[in-house]
């Protein structure tokens, strides 16, 4: 007899199980009832355990790592609101599709529906956001009980990593003792080998599949694609592990069409670019209004190939959706994920495969040259005037870019100019994702840049950033906003409690700056203290609490009075600024914490004059940037 009592048997078998899977580590964080999955982790040594306080943190941790690795890192918790604090994660893992494994401990079955302390109804307890869920029977040293264990732990990590990725559920009951006290005869002797120690290897293998069109179905759509003269290719945020760029640079050449490339697609930075006509401005001149009957010149595609998740951009989304061309969704689970309901054909595909494929199948390809120099013209307008090197087209002083003031993209920008080679990014959500998306372009840096943009929630955002930096050796950077770092400001504790090193660029424009977008913004009083919601907090304390260097960057218009006239070299030298900043902190050892202070109100303003410049030098001066 090798355990002294059946709960340690049992939790034993269970975490041999997710090694042999694959698994290397797991994020547990301190409970009673859990106490025999926490000893078998911490005691296998082949497992690196991260420490985690807070159970929300812990989710959205292991969620930033899964999404960075494309493996599942599992979660070990105790019964009550513990598992309960697991759940907006769980909700993000399945609307992202991000490998997640939720192993909360339980009360016994007799335990249950008794008023007993900490107990609750865990069974099913995140609904039909699993892919997978079962209530494991409580631990039994026997033969079928443990095969049946080892079965059903395979079968997890094979869901979570499946064809359609997402959360899984293991709901685990621990009657007492649940520490490794040896209980006599819990344990029998002769215990076949397989059930108390596993096989070599996993119990059961799970060999994993995709879905892809047959030949007669492939060699039809490559028809399509070839006899298009205006195509696109858009890749949306991509699902874990991501999608080949290889792939998609070969079906770009062969059909001739431009790629769209979300920020979060994996496709809009890396070498690839280099050969690749990758478009990544889309976002500053498109519109709803463009398609159809648009401005002179500027024609509607004949058929658009989409990869990926919904593109962040809504002007691309309602671009498409005004267009009559013919749209293909591809998607590996056959998921309906094109909330305009434009797409006209779904294709139930592994994408990176599928376009592998079909570039070499496709004839007569090439596209019309003159449609792709369209878009890349365009994106190199965009690109210019957001970085005030071009002046817009027209007689009217208010579209002048050049006299366009600082603004939070300009400091995305910034941090984008930064980054070390390679480099992980992650971005929260509300403003800074959608400033990468409209004011960063294509680059050929190796930059892996992620968000949550499964449910789009502004928590665990500082969380699922160090749980990224925890699957890579790459220089971790993390652009959040102030209320995403207030909201999940105690995720900080996993930069030193977990050995991470992250740079935190906070963006501060003390409350809901993204409001500003919305026409709630002409309502007062509502607006100011119901959605905008100042907070007046500095975080120059909180830096300090978690031990991160601190630099503060103040870029409100009455701060940058002394830094010249001309408004574009005050944003010049800001910019400079917040470059020079995350330079250093790359540079220096450990974590820091770099506070760019902002107006929300004229940074959106800044935002409206950009949009209005770049729409009127590449539709004409009649645009009115709608």
């Amino acid at each position: 007899m090798t355990a002294p009592n059946r709960n340690v048997l049992w939790a034993t078998a269970l975490v041999d199980e997710l090694v042999a899977a694959g698994v290397d580590a797991v994020v547990a964080s301190p409970g009673s009832r859990s106490t025999p999955l926490t000893v078998a982790a911490a005691g296998h040594e082949e497992l690196r355990v991260f420490s985690q306080l807070d159970e929300r943190s812990a989710a959205y941790f292991a969620l930033g790592r899964a999404r960075r690795t494309g493996r599942v890192t599992p979660l070990i918790c105790t019964s009550g609101t513990a598992a309960a604090n697991y759940h907006p994660a769980v909700m993000e893992a399945s609307e992202a599709r991000v490998p997640l494994l939720a192993l909360t401990a339980d009360r016994p079955p007799e335990l249950r529906d008794s008023g007993a302390n900490q107990t609750a109804d865990q069974e099913k307890l995140y609904g039909d956001a699993v892919r997978f869920y079962k209530d494991l029977p409580e631990p039994a040293a026997n033969d079928r009980a443990l095969r049946s264990l080892r079965t059903t732990v395979a079968r997890a990590v094979g869901a979570a990593e499946g064809a359609e990725p997402g959360p899984v559920h293991l709901n685990v009951p621990f009657a007492k003792p649940l520490e490794p006290t040896p209980v006599p005869d819990d344990v029998p002797d002769d215990l076949p080998e397989a059930a108390e120690h596993g096989r070599d290897g996993p119990y059961v293998d799970v060999t994993p599949g995709a879905p892809e069109p047959g030949d007669d179905e492939l060699r039809a759509l490559a028809a399509e694609l070839g006899d298009a003269d205006r195509g696109l290719i858009v890749a949306g945020p991509a699902d874990p592990p991501g999608i080949d760029s290889e792939s998609v640079t070969a079906l770009a050449h062969a059909t001739g069409f431009p790629v769209l490339s979300d920020p979060l697609s994996g496709l809009r930075y890396g070498g690839h670019t280099r050969v690749a006509p990758v478009i990544g401005n889309y976002d500053a001149y498109l519109s709803g209004d463009l398609a159809g009957d648009g401005p002179e010149g500027w024609s509607d595609p004949d058929l658009v190939f989409r990869l990926g998740a919904s593109p962040t951009s809504k002007r691309l989304r309602k671009y498409l959706a005004g267009t009559d061309a013919a749209q293909y969704q591809v998607d590996p689970a056959g998921g309906w994920r094109e909330a305009e309901f434009a797409a006209t054909d779904l294709v139930v595909a592994e994408p990176s495969r599928l376009c592998a494929r079909l570039s070499r199948l496709v004839a007569g390809g090439g596209g019309d040259g003159g449609w792709r120099a369209q878009w890349e013209e365009a994106d190199r307008v965009a690109q210019a005037i957001h970085a005030r090197e071009e002046e817009a087209s027209g007689d009217s002083a208010a579209t002048d870019a050049t006299d366009a003031a600082f603004h939070e993209g300009d400091a995305v920008r910034a941090v984008a100019d930064a980054l070390p080679d390679p480099a992980t990014l992650f971005v929260s959500n509300s403003m800074p994702v959608r400033d990468l998306d409209r004011f960063v372009g294509a680059t050929t840096a190796n930059v892996t840049a992620l968000g949550n943009r499964g449910v789009s929630g502004i928590d665990g955002i500082v969380s699922s950033a160090l749980g990224a930096g925890s699957g890579t050796t790459d220089d971790l950077t993390l652009v959040v906003g102030d209320l995403a770092l207030y909201h999940d400001s105690n995720g900080l504790l996993a930069a030193d409690r977990c050995d991470v090193d992250v740079t935190v660029v906070a963006v501060n424009n003390d409350g809901g700056g993204i409001f500003h977008k919305l026409p709630i913004e002409s309502f007062e009083p509502p607006f100011t203290e119901s959605f905008k919601t100042p907070h007046g907090l500095d975080f120059e304390p909180l830096a300090a609490l978690h031990g991160l260097a601190y630099e503060r960057i103040d870029a409100r218009p009455d701060a940058l009075a002394d830094r010249g006239d001309d408004p574009a070299e005050r944003a010049a030298a800001v910019a400079e600024d917040v470059t020079a900043a995350v330079s250093r902190a790359h540079e220096a050892a450990g974590s820091h914490l770099v506070e760019v202070e902002t107006d929300a109100e004229a940074s959106h303003r800044t935002r409206e004059r950009l949009a209005t410049a770049v729409d009127r030098a590449v539709h004409g001066p009649e645009s009115d940037g709608s």
